[in-house]
């Protein structure tokens, strides 16, 4: 059964940074474009960002750009999301899964769904 396993959150000051990391049991990641994305208390979720099947196509929410980077290293079957200059407003459950990379970042219905990881920021 394919799970996506999130990994990498945590508590950081405002300012500060994380790296989440993104991975798949039963499936080979290099096989997919990887999806991003967070869901806030009481808001809708939304996409943060997505990477291609070679690591060379990337898209990111205008609120995260310039912040966030997206990477993937298929030898180990992991994606990652390096967050920067975090903000408040970054707080939320990050999740990943498979789905589509271009100028939209969509997660097609069926899309499979790990547990997330919590990132908070807070002073």
């Amino acid at each position: 059964q394919l799970q996506f396993v999130e990994s990498g959150g945590g508590l950081v000051q405002p300012g500060g940074s994380l790296r989440l990391s993104c991975a798949a049991s039963g499936l080979r990641l290099d096989s997919y474009a990887i999806l991003w994305f967070r869901q806030a208390p009481g808001k809708e979720r939304e996409a943060v960002s997505c990477i291609g099947l070679s690591g060379r196509s990337t898209n990111y929410a205008d609120s995260v750009k310039g912040r966030f980077t997206i990477s993937r290293d298929n030898a180990k079957n992991t994606v990652y999301l390096e967050m920067n200059n975090l903000k408040p407003e970054d707080t939320a459950i990050y999740y990943c899964t498979a789905g589509l990379c271009s100028r939209k970042i969509v997660a097609p219905p069926g899309s499979p769904w790990g547990q997330g990881t919590q990132v908070t920021v807070s002073s």
